[in-house]
């Protein structure tokens, strides 16, 4: 916000002293009007309070005559008069600014003006002068002011306009980089069905905003028929997002029918059904699972077939997790044997299967601490928080070496706070002086925590000494960094003497 204003007052400096509009503003933004119409008026509600830099520039002067005496203003000029704080004189350059479609962005903004004669007379001028194609290049900025309080008449104003239009003159609005636009424009194409179910479920798989994927997808699986549901179910199976594959898979129910759910050749299930039930979303193996079983057939024994062989390179991790997510306690003998594949995702994935499933074997969890994929190692340390108090501490404080890759370091960090108070700090005293920000700026945390609030075990005398450790090591810290200040600081001296 202050960012903002400072860019807005700066914008709003460079026109007084002569800059174009084009020049201080970005005009294709449309975050910068609003930025701007506050920057003219800063100055008034913060230090020193005497009122915005602007108006005491040459410029500004000028602009104040030119408003007294009537004289002509040019566009620069006037977009600082429709920000002025001063209503009579927004009113009276709003009847200057008529016909000068570089300034429609600020009648806008004073269509939700909180003095009702400037916001009436904006809306008048704004209704004569807004065509489709102009309705088009400003709905970014309408639709933001339309959050505002007052700001629901322009909202209004672009809805008639682009309903009574063509669906060509309003599809750039289908791509506007500003999410809030593409919603508004498909919700519009939605309620004038001027988009098939093919081109909907295309939007769901291309656009990056969640709600316009579940806006689109829904959409085109109520209005899919017989003759679009290839291409409908192409579209939305084949995203990237999860949410639009996940409606893709529950659509299988109406148009894919068993084989395209399940891979049992019993059941008479195709070629699909492990993009879905091995899908690397959950979401979209809930959804692939209840279509197999309303088919008849049964997930968890497709699941245990495809997890059986535990050599086999091309097992995919959603297999893995899928198995324990449907599972049995029993299933955990099918997942043992994969936290050794080849894969580490499929090792990954097979200790949180075994996590979901209750089933923790502290001895081969300890081994996978030292495995090269930061993952497996974040997944078994997720296994072994409950168990931490059997793991050796010294063992896991030696893993706080600088020398170890930094995910072994941030598992045994956690590891032995999850140890108990007397671990946990000792951790923390290691961790005081490390090069690594995060550890270091959490070790620090610790050891205010434990200074403020105690600890449970403040009895142990180990917490007194591990403090006097503490003060030490941030002492030598302290005058490390006032001797690598001193050094910057002769350094750049000596860069000016040259």
């Amino acid at each position: 916000m202050e960012e903002d204003l400072r860019q807005g007052a700066g914008a709003a400096l460079r026109l007084a002293e002569g800059a174009a509009l084009d020049e201080a503003i970005d005009t294709d933004d449309p975050a910068s009007w609003p930025a701007f119409d506050e920057g003219v008026r800063c100055g008034w509600s913060v230090p020193p309070y005497d009122g915005p830099a602007w108006e005491r520039t040459e410029g500004g002067r000028a602009l104040m005559r030119a408003l007294r005496d009537g004289a002509p203003l040019t566009g620069a000029w006037l977009a600082l008069a429709l920000c002025h704080s001063n209503g009579r004189i927004r009113g009276a350059a709003l009847e200057r600014a008529a016909g000068r479609p570089a300034l429609l962005p600020l009648i806008v903004l004073r269509c939700a003006d909180w003095a009702r004669p400037v916001r009436e007379r904006a809306r008048e001028l704004l209704v004569a002068s807004l065509d489709v194609e102009a309705a088009v290049r400003v709905a970014p900025l309408l639709l933001r002011v339309g959050g505002r309080s007052r700001g629901g008449f322009g909202v209004a104003l672009l809805t008639d306009l682009l309903s009574g239009a063509s669906p060509e003159r309003a599809a750039p609005l289908l791509t506007d980089r500003d999410r809030t636009v593409r919603r508004f424009a498909y919700r519009l194409a939605m309620a004038r069905g001027s988009l098939s179910p093919a081109e909907l479920a295309r939007a769901a798989a291309r656009d990056d905003d969640a709600v316009v994927q579940m806006l689109c997808a829904d959409a085109a699986l109520a209005a899919v028929d017989e003759e679009s549901a290839p291409e409908v179910l192409r579209a939305l199976l084949g995203a990237r997002s999860p949410r639009a594959r996940s409606a893709g898979v529950t659509a299988l129910r109406r148009f894919g029918g068993p084989e395209g759910a399940s891979p049992d050749a019993a059941a008479g299930v195709g070629e699909r059904a492990p993009d879905f039930l091995a899908d690397r979303s959950a979401p979209v193996r809930a959804c692939a699972r209840y279509v197999v079983r309303q088919h008849g057939a049964d997930p968890l024994l497709w699941y245990r077939e495809r997890c059986a062989d535990p050599a086999d390179p091309a097992l995919p991790p959603g297999a893995v997790i899928g198995l324990a997510e449907c599972g049995q306690r029993a299933d955990a003998d099918v997942l043992r044997p994969l936290l050794d594949h080849q894969v580490p995702g499929v090792r990954a994935k097979a200790v949180a299967g075994l996590r979901a499933l209750d089933v923790t074997d502290v001895a081969r969890l300890r081994r996978l601490l030292d495995d090269p994929a930061p993952g497996v190692v974040g997944e078994a340390t997720l296994s072994l928080l409950p168990s931490a108090g059997v793991l050796p501490e010294d063992w896991l404080l030696r893993r706080l070496d600088p020398e170890r890759p930094r995910w072994v370091r941030v598992s045994a960090c956690r590891l032995l706070h999850a140890h108990g108070d007397i671990a946990g700090l000792r951790a923390a005293v290691v961790l005081l002086g490390d090069a690594d920000e995060r550890l270091r700026t959490r070790a620090a945390l610790t050891v205010r925590r434990v200074r403020v609030w105690g600890s449970a075990s403040w009895s142990d005398p180990r917490i007194t000494e591990l403090l006097a450790e503490a003060d030490r090591a941030e002492a030598d810290r302290a005058a490390a960094d006032r001797v690598e200040a001193d050094r910057a600081q002769a350094d750049r001296a000596e860069l000016n003497r040259a």
